[in-house]
C-alpha cells in the first residue's frame, strides 16, 4: 500500500517520485529555488530604488538646468535690447550731426565776406570741440555695444552648453528608463499603488481632523466648558445695576427741582410778588406795576437755577464720556461697532469689514428676540446665516463667524 501510494504520489505530481530520497530531493531543489528567486527579488527591488533614485536625480537636474536656460534666455534678451537701444542712440547722433552740419553751412552761407572769416574760425572751433565730444561718445558707446555682443556670445555659448547638458540628462533618463525589466515595472506599480493608497488614507484622516477641529471651536465658540474645572459665580448684588439705579434716582430728582424752579421763574417773570410763609409755602400776590429791583430770593433761585443748569450739563458730558467708552469697549472687545439707525434698529459694523458698507442690521421685536434684516453684505453669508442663526439659533456665534471669516480674509491678502 505504501508503495502504491508513492507510485500514486509520482503520478500525480508529475516528478520522478518513488521513495522517500526523491521527495527529500525535490523539496530541497524547490526551497533553492525560492531562495534564487527571493535573491533576484531583492536585487530587483534595490535596481529599482536605485532607479527612482537616479530618476529623481536627473528630474531635479532637469529642471535646475531649465531654469537656467530660461534665465540665460532672459539675459540675451535684455542684452539684445540694450544693443538695439545703443543703435537707435546712434543713428539718432548720426542724424543730429547732419542736421547741425546743414545749419552751420547755411548760417555761413548768408555771411558777409568781412564777416566770414572771424565766424568761420569760432564755428570751427565750436564744431571741433562738438566733434571731440560726439567722437567721445561715440567710442563709449562702441565700447559699450562691444561688451554688449561679447557677453551675448557668452551668454549663447553657455545656452548651447546647458542645451546639451539637458539633452543628455534626457537621453540618461530615457535608457535609464527603458533598462527596467517587465517585472521591476510591475513592482514599480505595486508601490506606487501603495502610495496611491497611503495618500488617500492621509487626506481621509486629514479632513476628518479638520471635522473635528472645527466642532471644538464650534463648542468653544457657544460657550462650552468643563463643569468639573470651571465653576461660574453669579453676583447677587450687581454694582453695575446699583449704580445705574441710584444715577437714575440722581437724575428724577434733579429733574423735579428744576422743574419747579422753573415754575417760580415763570410766576416771578410774570409780574407777580412771592413771599415766604413761616411754613415754607410761597404766595403769589398781583403785580403793582413797579419796577423794584430783585430781591435776594429771586437771586437765590436764579443761582440754584444756574447750578442745577450747570449740573445737569455736567452730567450730560458725563453720560456721553461713559456711553463713549461702553461703545469703545464694546468695539474693541467684541469686534463690532453699533450704531442705533432708527428706533429699534441696530447697525454693526466689524472691525475686519473690507468696505465701509459691509454691515449687519439688527431689529428688535416686541417680545425682545433680535431679527437680522436683509442687507447686501448679509446676502453674501448664506451659509453662516443657515447654519447659526436657522439652525443654531445663536446670534453670539453667527457673529464669531462672520469676524473669523473676515479676520481669515485680511490675513489671507
Amino acid at each position: 500500500e505504501k508503495l502504491q501510494a508513492w507510485e500514486n504520489l509520482g503520478q500525480s505530481t508529475g516528478l520522478n517520485i518513488r521513495k522517500p530520497e526523491d521527495l527529500s530531493r525535490e523539496v530541497i531543489q524547490i526551497q533553492q529555488r525560492e531562495i534564487t528567486l527571493k535573491e533576484e527579488n531583492y536585487a530587483l527591488s534595490s535596481r529599482v530604488r536605485s532607479l527612482e533614485r537616479s530618476q529623481s536625480t536627473l528630474l531635479a537636474e532637469m529642471t535646475q538646468q531649465s531654469s537656467k536656460i530660461t534665465e540665460e534666455q532672459n539675459k540675451r534678451e535684455a542684452q539684445e535690447s540694450l544693443v538695439r537701444r545703443l543703435q537707435r542712440r546712434v543713428l539718432l547722433l548720426t542724424k543730429e550731426r547732419n542736421g547741425m552740419r546743414a545749419i552751420l553751412e547755411s548760417y555761413d552761407s548768408e555771411l558777409a565776406p568781412s564777416e566770414y572769416s572771424p565766424q568761420l574760425a569760432k564755428r570751427l572751433k565750436e564744431a571741433e570741440e562738438v566733434l571731440q565730444r560726439t567722437q567721445n561718445h561715440n567710442m563709449d558707446m562702441e565700447a559699450q555695444l562691444t561688451k554688449a555682443q561679447e557677453e551675448m556670445g557668452v551668454l549663447k555659448q553657455q545656452l548651447q552648453t546647458v542645451e546639451l547638458e539637458l539633452e543628455t540628462a534626457k537621453k540618461q533618463q530615457v535608457s535609464a528608463a527603458d533598462g527596467c525589466s517587465s517585472a521591476t515595472k510591475e513592482e514599480v506599480n505595486i508601490l506606487r499603488q501603495k502610495i496611491e493608497d497611503l495618500e488617500k488614507e492621509r487626506q481621509r484622516l486629514e479632513e476628518q481632523n479638520n471635522i473635528l477641529e472645527m466642532r471644538l471651536e464650534r463648542h468653544n465658540l457657544q460657550g462650552d466648558y468643563d463643569p468639573v474645572k470651571t465653576r461660574v459665580v453669579h453676583l447677587k448684588m450687581n454694582p453695575t445695576a446699583a449704580a445705574k439705579q441710584q444715577r437714575q434716582q440722581d437724575v428724577e430728582e434733579l429733574r423735579e427741582e428744576v422743574t419747579r424752579l422753573r415754575e417760580l421763574v415763570r410766576s416771578l417773570q410774570d409780574g407777580g410778588a412771592v413771599g415766604l410763609l413761616q411754613g415754607g409755602s410761597y404766595i403769589t400776590t398781583p403785580s403793582l406795576n413797579l419796577s423794584l429791583p430783585p430781591s435776594e430770593e429771586v437771586l437765590d433761585l436764579r443761582k440754584q437755577m444756574e447750578s442745577s443748569k450747570l449740573t445737569n450739563q455736567r452730567l450730560k458730558e458725563v453720560f456721553q464720556k461713559k456711553i463713549q467708552e461702553f461703545r469703545t469697549v464694546c468695539y474693541v472687545l467684541t469686534g463690532y461697532q453699533i450704531d442705533i439707525t432708527l428706533e429699534n434698529q441696530y447697525r454693526l459694523t466689524s472691525v475686519y469689514s473690507e468696505h465701509m458698507e459691509d454691515s449687519l442690521l439688527f431689529k428688535k421685536g416686541s417680545n425682545g428676540s433680535m431679527q437680522l434684516m436683509e442687507t447686501e453684505f448679509s446676502k453674501t453669508l448664506g451659509e453662516m446665516v443657515a447654519l447659526h442663526l436657522h439652525h443654531q439659533k445663536s446670534i453670539p456665534a453667527f457673529l464669531s463667524a462672520v469676524t473669523l471669516d473676515l479676520f481669515s480674509r485680511q490675513t489671507t491678502v
